[in-house]
């Protein structure tokens, strides 16, 4: 079937899918090394996604992830020091979540919360928890109740962050919005057993709250006292006695992976609320070395009594021993009930060469089919951050992934368009494309814009560009002989008289053609 016939048959995201074969990779934003990237879909509009990344970015896209617009987040009385965490309410508000430097106070001393009404254009000053006088306030996570908009969120307090001393601890803290994030509760703390305060496996790490059934809310952490469970079925205002023990974490949550500045097995806990047959259900994603500290896996665990009792854990990564799965991530689709995973993936390679795994389960956590999301390995440098996590979204069969990258010791936040009609199934297989057709720069753009490729081999190629309707419009590389190697080729729109409008540029040869949308700007 031609490339004409694909448009006139299929949606603009389908015609990725058709054309390429597998999960088209889309990088999102490459300034400033971010790190530690975050991403949630609109569940009223899956086209409309928020994002952030460390220290200050913030992302959005309006096309499903195709495109992305970013900028510096800023907050004037409280700064922004990393850790993001972004979520969408009922009415389509977005809500960005990070670490503090205020101006007047001290490093990391609450957590802020800013908020945007127009879909991520401004955001306004924020509004803040847990400042408790000198007191380090990290790694939060937040969820919202859908049923009645509360918004929760946890985080780990420390005394005194990086202290030695046993007298200062760390421990688990809770805070709510009952009005869209205008005020906070108190903090209170929530662990029964607290940790030490070098954060590292003896501090209390990994709180990621999600909402039951009911309205209960749960969370687990990781910790001195291993996989805990703690839940409270009154809004937070109360919580159990005694934590739950939920699964040992052999060699702890802070562990070591060969050309990884730092890694970590934080816990994720995200519970079913589908409708379907395993709602209700609650499970928690980590990765751990009980196998060795060559050999790090992704393991799930769930209940299916709100957390009374756990059932034995499964490991997701269905590779052979020996290789390291990590940076793992979960998430629901809570209309579907699927579970997906993304996690960096080592089995291809005997060195550190890492591609991009993700994997799904269809059947409440019993089985597991694995991917690959990526469309070429990258190598990490063990002096560079790479961040403590990557993440995951997923509503109505749209997925999207987002990982740090590293080429040539730059780091960028990637996503992939996966197609959820052939994921984890024998036809998802990363074909041997011999080049790497990057997004043009800038886009949106008006007047030019550039196309950068590499070739991996030397290829016969063509460069084109195509409107709505699959009619090519131009040839900016015509059936021509490459050498192996980086590529840019300039484009003037202008000169060309295109109007302003959605268009698409395809790069083919070997059998092999990818294919990227790009705007053009009034």
């Amino acid at each position: 079937m031609s490339f004409i016939r694909f448009f006139m048959l299929a949606s603009a995201v389908s015609i990725f899918n058709l054309i390429y074969g597998q999960h088209q990779n889309i990088q999102i934003i490459s300034v400033d090394g971010p790190n530690e990237p975050t991403i949630y879909i609109d569940p009223n509009n899956t086209n409309r996604m928020i994002g952030g990344s460390n220290l200050n970015f913030y992302f959005y896209s309006n096309d499903g992830g195709l495109t992305w617009q970013h900028d510096v987040l800023i907050s004037e009385p409280y700064g922004v020091w990393g850790d993001p965490v972004t979520m969408v309410d009922n009415e389509g508000n977005y809500y960005f979540f990070h670490l503090s430097n205020p101006v007047s106070g001290n490093w990391i001393d609450r957590i802020v919360c800013q908020k945007s009404t127009d879909g991520g254009i401004t955001w306004n000053e924020g509004t803040y928890m847990g400042l408790n006088g000198t007191k380090a306030q990290d790694k939060q996570w937040s969820v919202i109740d859908r049923e009645n908009g509360n918004i929760y969120v946890t985080w780990t307090q420390f005394d005194y962050y990086g202290s030695s001393d046993p007298a200062h601890r760390s421990n688990i803290m809770f805070a709510k919005s009952l009005d869209n994030a205008e005020t906070w509760s108190d903090a209170i703390r929530i662990n029964e057993v607290d940790g030490d305060c070098l954060d590292s496996d003896g501090t209390v790490e990994g709180a990621v709250p999600t909402v039951g059934p009911n309205g209960e809310i749960y969370v687990a952490w990781a910790g001195p006292a291993g996989l805990v469970f703690d839940k409270s079925t009154d809004r937070g205002e109360t919580w159990l006695e005694n934590d739950i023990l939920v699964s040992d974490f052999p060699g702890g949550w802070d562990i070591t992976v060969p050309g990884i500045y730092r890694s970590n097995g934080f816990p994720i806990t995200n519970c079913d609320l589908s409708g379907g047959p395993h709602h209700g259900t609650i499970y928690i994603n980590w990765s751990d070395q009980r196998n060795g500290t060559d050999d790090t896996d992704v393991w799930l665990i769930k209940s299916t009594d709100g957390g009374e009792t756990w059932s034995e854990r499964k490991r997701v990564n269905n590779d052979p021993p020996g290789s390291h799965q990590f940076f793992t991530w979960m998430a629901i689709d809570q209309v579907t009930g699927y579970l997906h995973f993304v996690f960096y993936d080592r089995r291809n390679y005997s060195d550190n060469q890492t591609d991009v795994f993700m994997a799904v389960s269809k059947d409440g956590g019993e089985t597991f089919v694995n991917y690959q999301v990526s469309e070429e390995p990258f190598v990490p440098s063990s002096w560079i951050f790479f961040g403590d996590y990557n993440n995951v979204a997923a509503h109505n069969n749209v997925i999207r992934p987002v990982w740090t990258r590293m080429h040539n010791d730059q780091r960028s936040i990637m996503t992939a368009i996966i197609d959820s009609q052939i994921m984890g199934t024998e036809t998802d297989q990363t074909p041997a494309i011999p080049f790497a057709l990057e997004q043009n720069f800038p886009n949106p753009f008006y007047g030019a814009t550039s196309f950068s490729f590499r070739l991996k081999q030397p290829s016969t190629i063509s460069l084109r560009i195509f409107n709505l309707f699959g009619q090519e419009i131009s040839t900016l590389i015509n059936n021509e002989y490459r050498l192996q190697g980086n590529y840019t080729v300039h484009f003037d729109a202008e000169n060309r008289k295109l109007n302003p409008g959605v268009y698409y540029f395809e790069l083919s040869g070997n059998d092999a053609n990818q294919v990227r949308k790009m705007v053009i700007e009034n």
